[in-house]
């Protein structure tokens, strides 16, 4: 039997790669770069030239970011070497030398790397959250400061709403790949915040991709992160929530702009996502 046949036999589920689908579904690395690029000039009066990535995974931000602009350098730090592999093959070496060349990836414990300093830390898709207490957390965001410049800052985004918390599942589907996107909320325990979170993938063939990715960490508000990145030594502390506009079939639903703008007092909504950005 030829290998072709042999993939057509397969289910369109056991043919996908998880990174390649992951990268489409959650990840925005042209949009965190503008908003990098915006935020650092507006705040700091000049243009960044270095981030570090923490929990970078497959490194897809930390090389979209290098690929911008022919001096800028970045840091990628994550635990599993598995996933970093994969984004050295995937992401860094199709850039090409000279992208690939300006990115360090570590395998090591967030916490434990700090020697280069560099103009802006971020930890996104709420990966800080696996630090469930406030020692843990704060521990974290005190470490932070030591990889930063002088004038550097720290990038976090977080997701909250009024159903962030119910046991719940959103489907998207995807442009790019004949399957769809399912972020399920799998359980909350109110009394200590802590959630388990999955992300499957269903294809248009009815195979599936089940705990493609799975998540147990601890929902945080905004006020408590802003307290702990105080406390931390943080001098300032900024909010930027997602401007929302009707969605174009149903005046009863808003959809979000991708445009961020700094405020201190917001209504509620079902489901948001926002930055916060701190400054040393």
């Amino acid at each position: 039997m030829s290998k072709s046949s042999e993939v057509n036999k397969l289910t369109l589920a056991e043919q996908a790669d998880r990174h390649v689908l992951y990268q489409e579904s959650v990840q925005a690395p042209e949009a965190e770069v503008d908003f990098f690029e915006k935020t650092f000039k507006a705040l700091r009066n000049r243009d960044a030239v270095s981030i570090r990535e923490d929990f970078c995974g497959t490194a897809y931000l930390a090389t979209e970011w290098c690929k911008g602009h022919p001096e800028r350098t970045a840091i990628g730090v994550d635990y599993d070497e598995e996933t970093l592999e994969w984004g050295r093959k995937h992401n860094l070496a199709p850039a090409g030398e000279d992208v690939a060349k300006r990115v360090t990836l570590y395998k090591d414990d967030v916490r434990n790397v700090s020697d280069e300093k560099v103009d802006i830390t971020c930890a996104f898709n709420f990966s800080y959250c696996i630090f469930e207490t406030r020692d843990e957390l704060r521990d974290y965001f005190t470490k932070t400061q030591k990889g930063l410049k002088d004038d550097g800052i720290l990038i976090l985004d977080l997701f909250g709403g009024t159903e962030c918390e119910d046991v719940l599942e959103e489907e998207t589907e995807l442009e790019d790949h004949p399957a769809t996107y399912i972020w399920e909320h799998v359980s909350f325990n109110p009394i200590d915040g802590h959630m388990a979170c999955a992300i499957h993938f269903e294809f248009d063939d009815g195979s599936r991709m089940d705990n493609a990715f799975k998540y147990e960490w601890r929902h945080w508000s905004i006020p408590e992160i802003k307290e702990l990145l105080l406390e931390s030594g943080y001098k300032n502390v900024r909010v930027y929530w997602e401007e929302y506009i009707d969605a174009d079939d149903d005046d009863d639903e808003l959809e979000g702009t991708g445009n961020y703008y700094e405020t201190s007092e917001v209504e509620n909504q079902e489901s948001w996502m926002i930055y916060l950005v701190a400054e040393k």
